[in-house]
């Protein structure tokens, strides 16, 4: 078992996302990358914390490879917008990729060299990646969100 954090907007959807890829054994939705600790969402969404909106990923590497679950990760947002996606617009929803381990790390940026030079893209990939700093789980009404609305 593994954990990576990604960030790509609005973190109902990115859980979404992920709890649906086989392979994936959990998911979190929280807040990482800032300066505050213990944020809320609505310190988060002000702009001052420095968080972005976040989901922590947990998978096993035996049933899911690095390589999928990055291209999974391209293939939810658009990582050439920055500070927002779609109609959500702020640092919090800054498309991130907080790694726990330097094979983690190189890996992503491998993946996103890889994606630049893909012709895909018109823009140049604005996401950060970084080893992860702490990660704070967001408050229980966020949890799979979609989920418990019947939407996905």
């Amino acid at each position: 078992m593994e954990s990576i954090i990604f960030g790509a907007g609005c973190f109902w959807g990115v859980q979404s996302a992920f709890s649906r890829i086989s392979g994936v054994v959990n998911t979190t939705c929280g807040y990482s990358g800032g300066h505050v600790a213990n944020p809320t969402y609505e310190r988060v969404c002000s702009g001052d914390t420095g968080h972005a909106e976040v989901v922590l990923v947990e998978y096993d590497t035996a049933r899911l490879s690095m390589d999928d679950l990055l291209d999974a990760f391209w293939q939810c947002h658009d990582p050439t917008t920055k500070d927002r996606q779609g109609p959500d617009i702020g640092s919090q929803y800054r498309s991130v990729i907080y790694c726990f381990t330097p094979h983690q790390l190189a890996a992503a940026r491998v993946s996103r060299d890889k994606q630049q030079n893909s012709g895909r893209w018109r823009s140049p990939i604005v996401t950060e990646i970084s080893l992860a700093d702490q990660f704070y789980p967001a408050e229980a009404y966020h949890q799979h969100y979609f989920k418990k609305r019947g939407r996905f």
